[in-house]
């Protein structure tokens, strides 16, 4: 563990009672595998469906660790001028002029100097001047291609990064590294064994009434109870995309705005694209699930 966190967090209990001070409810077996990267020093690889928490995890460690969240957000495409570094060529072209007007000529190490030298997020976190390391979050690893997964599994082994006209420039503190991954495709096996690894799953009733009634106190009890409920009966239904704990919490703002104090057939009609984001599953829940799930958690209410 860093020298700044293992001054506040020297246990798996310290550890989940902080993360419950920031609004985050986590079991015992994520608080281990964060604590565990922790001291360890290691990227925690976080997966599981969409919207049940992984994100959240770097936002709440940058909080309590009172440090920078660095955030890359991962897509098809994804190259190293975008996540690593780029020169200013704008810059070295109106340097270049400048010295042109003088008479001068560019010598090529210092147009290649680090005030040419543009840092994107993976840079950021491993050249970072920060009183502490900062929290690097590599968001849906997944979605990026293969050929950048290669590159983040050379720079995640050292915290390492080479740029030819400067040298390797590797991390005196590494940042606390969180990768995560909706699993829309497998991550390669070589990248996973350089993390450790936990499956966030959607969580039981008590625990996701637990989320909301933390994260949206202004909620009735009653509410909370039946939302929870009702979330709980949906995802068992066929679904293209079940709602997530994100949905849930939306849902839940969303109700608390329409000052309902309970559910009934019409409101959750009306607000079903709050947490269901396909059409058909729209029509399909629409079509008499509604009515069915109320009528079960009834005795809830």
């Amino acid at each position: 563990m860093t020298a700044e966190t293992s001054l506040t967090i020297n246990s798996i209990d310290q550890l989940q009672a902080a993360l419950r001070e920031q609004r985050y409810i986590a079991d015992r077996g994520l608080a281990t595998a964060i604590f565990l990267a922790l001291r360890l020093g290691r990227p925690l690889f976080l997966e599981g469906e969409a919207g049940v928490g992984k994100t959240e995890v770097a936002k709440v460690l940058a909080q309590l660790l009172e440090t920078d969240l660095i955030r890359l957000q991962c897509y098809e495409g994804l190259d190293v001028h975008h996540a690593v570094y780029e020169w200013n060529y704008t810059r070295q072209m109106i340097h270049i002029r400048l010295l042109e007007s003088r008479g001068e000529r560019a010598d090529e190490a210092e147009l290649f100097g680090p005030e040419f030298l543009l840092k994107r997020p993976l840079l950021q976190a491993i050249e970072n001047s920060r009183p502490k390391p900062p929290v690097l979050l590599v968001d849906e690893v997944d979605r990026s291609d293969q050929e950048f997964e290669a590159f983040l599994l050379e720079v995640l082994s050292d915290f390492q990064i080479t740029i030819p006209e400067i040298g390797t420039l590797k991390a005196e503190r590494p940042p606390v590294a969180v990768l995560t991954s909706n699993r829309t495709r497998e991550v390669h096996d070589a990248l996973k064994r350089r993390c450790l690894y936990y499956w966030i799953d959607y969580p039981s009733f008590e625990k996701e009434l637990e989320i909301v009634r933390t994260k949206a106190p202004q909620a009735t009890a009653a509410l909370a109870r039946q939302i929870t409920a009702f979330i709980q009966e949906l995802r068992q239904v066929d679904l293209y995309k079940a709602p997530g704990v994100a949905e849930t919490l939306d849902w839940t703002a969303a109700l608390v705005a329409l000052d309902q104090q309970a559910l009934n057939k019409s409101i959750v009609e009306e607000t079903l694209g709050v947490i269901l984001k396909y059409q058909d599953d729209v029509e399909k829940v629409s079509a008499g699930s509604v009515a069915e799930i109320l009528d079960r958690i009834a005795p809830s209410g």
